[in-house]
């Protein structure tokens, strides 16, 4: 055989291992990138799907939904008014812990569609959340659940409290706040 032969026998080998190496690492990589955006959502998800094919394909549907939202920021007199509101709930929450956790819920949803978030279904509110608010997601899940049994008379003070304090973190994320409720320009 020529050189000239051999010469393309091991080009056409290495553009064979470099095509190779993409079709499995491109995968691996673009599972990373899943699991850093999604955290815990991303185990979740695969948990709940049959494959991790179709998992990772519903959290990129998700992302596609996503980057279709028109999402915004508070405007300054919005953050203080939800602050307020919430220093309104967590005064409440001493005579009436079922009406401030349902106040609650309803101002965490309230600043989701001030935000730009569709206000759909539970579930599509979830999946919206989890592109960028996925580190508290579990905890509104959580508060969720709390709030759905204290509507039916079934949750203790004690579960409202750690609902509220769930329901806090997801707020000051959406809201642009710290922990405790208060917008960050505030401090």
């Amino acid at each position: 055989m020529s050189s000239g032969a051999w010469i393309a026998v091991i080009v056409a080998a290495a553009v064979i291992v470099v095509l190779l190496l993409a079709a499995v690492l491109g995968p691996r990589r673009r599972s990373r990138q899943l699991q850093r955006r999604f955290g815990p959502e991303y185990d979740r998800t695969v948990a709940a799907a049959p494959t991790r094919k179709d998992a990772e394909q519903e959290l990129t549907d998700r992302e596609k939904r996503h980057d279709d939202l028109d999402l915004r920021e508070l405007s300054p007199e919005e953050k203080q008014r939800y602050d307020a509101a919430w220093t309104h709930i967590q005064e409440q929450f001493i005579d009436d812990p079922g009406g401030a956790l349902d106040a609650a819920d309803r101002l965490v949803t309230q600043a989701m569609t001030d935000r730009g978030y569709p206000n759909e279904n539970y579930d599509q509110q979830v999946a919206d959340l989890s592109v960028e608010h996925s580190r508290p997601l579990g905890r509104f899940r959580a508060a969720h659940e709390v709030a759905a049994r204290a509507g039916h008379g079934e949750a203790s003070t004690e579960d409202m409290r750690v609902a509220i304090v769930d329901y806090r973190e997801v707020f000051s994320e959406l809201v642009g706040g710290d922990q405790h409720g208060t917008s960050r320009h505030q401090q």
